[in-house]
């Protein structure tokens, strides 16, 4: 790849990775970490990195990334999981997309991260398999899991607004 395709891939798919690690970390200034490291991680190995696939491999390097940060996070604070869905707070006059995104935050991070992907960021099933490093099937898997338990969350929402 060259200066000026790399160039043209930071003006491309900056803000795509940018709003990627932002829905999952809801930190700006953490999530343009994450967007500037994948890009320099992308300079250090652009003489080995077709132009053609860029896109991809940007996306798998901003997701490894942010699993890193995800588990330093973790690990800095000791958060343990905890199921999320007991702590909401009462639906008070929530627009649709505060609930989706609230909706989106109950799930487990690979189910978030292949429904953004596919979702969101328009990607097939077996480049966010590439991105991912699931095989194919597991990405439909959880897919169809995450839009699953989403449409759990939405329904209950929705049985409490009324």
């Amino acid at each position: 790849m060259t200066k000026e395709e790399y160039n043209k891939s930071v003006d491309a798919y900056a803000d795509n990775i940018y709003r990627f690690v932002l829905k999952h970390l809801k930190n700006p200034d953490v999530s343009k970490d994450v967007v500037q490291e994948t890009f320099a991680k992308v300079w250090e190995r652009k003489e080995n990195i077709s132009y053609e696939k860029i896109r991809s491999y940007l996306f798998t390097t901003a997701h490894h990334t942010l699993i890193d940060v995800l588990r330093k996070e973790k690990y800095k604070d000791g958060i343990e999981a905890v199921d999320r869905h007991y702590q909401q707070k009462p639906v008070e006059n929530m627009d649709l997309q505060k609930t989706l995104h609230e909706a989106l935050d109950q799930l487990p991070e690979i189910q978030k991260s292949v429904v953004l992907l596919r979702d969101y960021e328009g990607y097939a099933y077996d480049e966010i398999g590439e991105i991912t490093g699931l095989k194919e099937s597991q990405v439909k898997v959880y897919i169809f899991r995450a839009r699953k338990k989403l449409k759990e969350i939405l329904v209950s929402v929705e049985a409490v607004m009324e």
